[in-house]
């Protein structure tokens, strides 16, 4: 077995609140100096810049993930892992099929980059990317796990759109097995106010949108000790299911 550090919520320029300079490639590598082993790639509805994101990871010696920060209908965060960029991609369009097709305003919202590896811009992404989908929770949970994603409820800690705030609860369904904070040492205080979150395991993500967010390494996973890290991770993950 081994130890690994690991940021399973970043976002990239092609998220509208994300900085312009928030790069695919420039956040690997600010990941990787900062002590990170693995990283996934999670913008809002999108999984556009996870190939980038990936070909940067692997000349900086970072292991990727894809993934995307899905809003479902009841404007609840979720976070969906994937292995490949191709489950992502796939993944993406069928999520494209429920969002809400509103034309972006960059002067308002920000651009919405699509990049390569070596910050190219490749193009914009023309509709607004954070809008609820016509998901329900259940719905959206059903959907990444038909497409292989390990999925769970975002900063349950925040109030914007934190499934606590937005329910008031954690529902009996559907069944998650995690729950990421924001910030570890609420987790305590959470599960102590809301008890059906003591059965989840707890993941913490920084949800960096700006290079300054990327904070040195601190969550930690154990992986088996294999050649396949992302492998070794996605299983690691599956093993926390309830």
């Amino acid at each position: 077995m081994r130890r690994v550090y690991c940021d399973f919520h970043i976002h990239s320029c092609l998220s509208p609140c994300g900085d312009d300079s928030m790069t695919p490639a420039l956040a690997a590598g600010l990941l990787r100096l900062s002590g990170y082993d693995v990283a996934a790639l999670t913008d809002h509805n999108a999984t556009g810049n996870c190939p980038a994101f990936f070909r940067a990871c692997e000349s900086y010696g970072l292991t990727p993930l894809a993934g995307m920060e899905l809003t479902t209908a009841e404007d609840i965060h979720l976070v969906c892992l994937l292995r490949t960029c191709e489950e992502a991609e796939a993944f993406g369009q069928a999520v494209q099929q429920h969002r809400m097709l509103i034309r972006n305003r960059p002067k308002f919202f920000g651009r919405q980059l699509l990049m390569d590896a070596e910050d190219n811009i490749l193009g914009e992404e023309p509709n607004l990317l954070p809008n609820a989908t016509d998901l329900s929770l259940e719905d959206a949970f059903a959907l990444a796990t038909e497409f292989g994603a390990i999925c769970y409820p975002a900063h349950v800690d925040r109030e914007s759109n934190g499934i606590l705030a937005i329910l008031g609860d954690m529902p009996e369904l559907p069944r998650f097995s995690h729950a990421e904070f924001r910030e570890p040492e609420n987790r305590d205080k959470y599960c102590l106010h809301y008890p059906r979150l003591k059965g989840l395991r707890p993941l913490f993500g920084s949800d960096a949108h700006r290079p300054d967010a990327i904070c040195d390494a601190q969550f930690s996973i154990e992986i088996a000790d294999t050649g396949d890290v992302a492998a070794a991770v996605m299983e690691a993950l599956q093993g926390g299911s309830r």
